[in-house]
């Protein structure tokens, strides 16, 4: 869509404020109207529980996430529909002649996310969206969504990521991510944030910024799965529902829906007042049961069947790992692997290797790591198991279709995002090669 790099040169806030300025993006309003939500793991899954909760109340609903995973297309979301081809072809014209003559002046080059994230604000804006979702590229303190101002954020979770850039310590990461949030205003923090909570309220606390935390001042009992996805009670403040549904499998699952209810509910009292009764109750009800998110612990096929997940950091993978035996049982698994070269695939293999005796690796087109290395430290980490290697995507697939035939077993696809959503695509009868990635 942009002909930019991934990253663009230095800290990207200056030359952002004057691309917001140039396309005339009302930042008071923005600020607003708007959420962000940043973190480690779940960002995704916890914009579309807040957006389908907006959604449910009545409000124009803008939604942007990153990554996409089949068309980019779904980044840029309003009422539920991503954005059609034309609308964005014509947004992202106008964008791309005003990042040319800001280059030019400044002597600096935009990144595809900064690009990307303007035009979120100007597909949003001239939609007269009344509630904006925003999910933080990178961290928050440089990344572009701290120029929304908002008052009410997340951190969703915190694990070594991106640690050149934010810190090699959790604690640096948190308060990277942290800064996102304007000051008074609040953060919701997620639950694997707890062990970092008094460096995090002491951070917080000379810009005023409240800090509650799920578990904690965010209270969750009552935690049940069902067939048709897991219940849980929820109380923050003067808030208590009783018996609240999400379809979404998987236990972190309900630590994101905590957390995105928290945040509406906090941005509802600061921007229109809070108004006790049956209709926000209902919406807060209907927006957590009907929230989808593809991707995470994703069934996309019932025969045999076939569940992928996009984690890529170690603890999301584990987190990822437990939902799906606390789901559909821990035994009768294919495991298909493939780790990105920039990921962690020691502490991956660690992670995942001694849950399967029978794992296949391979290697994803985009970014994928040596399937062979991989292959050696799944052997290491669990010596019983039979490890096949699987050179692309396409074989991978075929191969474990016929291993599940054989063995009557399930196939579970892990270690990262392109090696899930190249196993969909192909899944799909398509060639994971077409796909494009930022």
């Amino acid at each position: 869509m942009f002909d930019l790099p991934k990253y663009g040169d230095g800290i990207c806030l200056a030359r952002m404020a004057e691309l917001l300025e140039t396309l005339g993006i009302d930042r008071a309003r923005l600020q607003q109207r708007s959420v962000a939500i940043t973190g480690s793991n779940g960002k995704g899954s916890t914009a579309a529980f807040c957006a389908s909760i907006s959604r449910a109340y009545g409000l124009r609903t803008g939604l942007f996430t990153s990554p996409h995973l089949f068309r980019v297309n779904e980044r840029f979301q309003i009422g539920g529909v991503a954005i059609g081809d034309e609308p964005l072809r014509e947004l992202a014209q106008r964008i791309s002649v005003a990042i040319g003559i800001i280059s030019r002046q400044r002597g600096e080059r935009f990144g595809a996310f900064e690009a990307m994230f303007a035009l979120a604000c100007l597909y949003f804006q001239e939609s007269d969206c009344e509630f904006m979702v925003f999910e933080a590229g990178i961290g928050g303190r440089y990344d572009p969504v701290r120029l929304l101002g908002s008052d009410v954020t997340a951190v969703t979770s915190v694990d070594y990521e991106h640690a050149e850039l934010l810190g090699h310590s959790l604690q640096l990461i948190v308060s990277d991510k942290s800064d996102a949030c304007a000051g008074g205003g609040t953060i919701i923090y997620g639950e694997n944030c707890r062990l970092l909570r008094p460096h995090i309220v002491e951070y917080n606390r000379n810009r005023n910024v409240e800090s509650p935390f799920v578990r904690d001042e965010i209270r969750l009992n009552g935690e049940a799965i069902t067939a048709a996805g897991q219940n849980f009670d929820f109380a923050f403040g003067d808030h208590e529902l009783r018996a609240l549904k999400i379809a979404l499998s998987g236990g972190f699952q309900l630590n994101n829906a905590a957390i995105a209810t928290a945040l509406f509910l906090r941005w509802l009292e600061r921007r229109r007042g809070f108004k006790t009764g049956a209709p926000l109750e209902t919406a807060v009800r209907s927006g957590l049961r009907e929230a989808r998110w593809p991707g995470r612990l994703e069934a996309i096929a019932q025969d045999p069947l076939v569940v992928i997940d996009v984690g890529h950091t170690p603890d999301g993978i584990r987190q990822s790992l437990a939902g799906l035996k606390q789901t559909y049982g821990a035994e009768g698994w294919i495991l298909v692997i493939g780790v990105s070269f920039d990921k962690k695939a020691e502490e991956i293999a660690d992670a995942l290797a001694p849950a399967f005796d029978v794992i296949i690796c391979t290697a994803a087109h985009h970014k994928g790591g040596d399937a062979d290395a991989l292959a050696a430290l799944m052997r290491r980490h669990n010596p019983r198991a039979d490890v096949a290697i699987a050179a692309t995507i396409g074989q991978a697939f075929a191969t474990s279709q016929a291993r599940a035939a054989s063995l009557n077993r399930r196939i579970y696809v892990a270690g990262g995002l392109f090696t899930a959503i190249e196993f969909a695509a192909v899944a799909r009868g398509l060639d994971a090669k077409d796909l494009a990635f930022f």
